[in-house]
């Protein structure tokens, strides 16, 4: 077995023990299955190689629909001034991988 199909496996296993624990909470349910969809389009996209602008588009959208997922559960853990700064690094990492893909790589 390659790490590949190990790591899919350990996602499965997570994601299904993650939605029976929060069965009862519908936004928290959506998350996991919502961040594992994106994670598998995301590496199939990464399969398919870099010569096309299309998948190129839907790498940089997977990698910012994740970031704000991600962002959007940790930044009400923190301070108002420490969530500022989550949601300011979320935007400028999506900012800098549409500069790197499309501007930066097709010079």
């Amino acid at each position: 077995m390659d790490l590949t199909k190990l790591g899919f496996i350990v996602l499965a296993c997570t994601s299904a023990l993650a939605v029976y624990s929060y069965w009862g909470d519908a936004s928290s349910v959506a998350f996991v299955l919502l961040g594992d969809t994106a994670l598998v389009l995301l590496f199939l996209c990464l399969r398919e190689g870099w010569e096309d602008n299309i998948i190129k588009a839907a790498v940089w959208a997977l990698t910012t629909v994740l970031m704000a997922m991600f962002a959007s559960r940790v930044a009400p853990l923190m301070s108002p001034a420490v969530a500022a700064d989550v949601w300011a690094m979320a935007a400028a990492a999506a900012a800098e991988g549409f500069w790197a893909l499309f501007m930066y790589l097709n010079r």
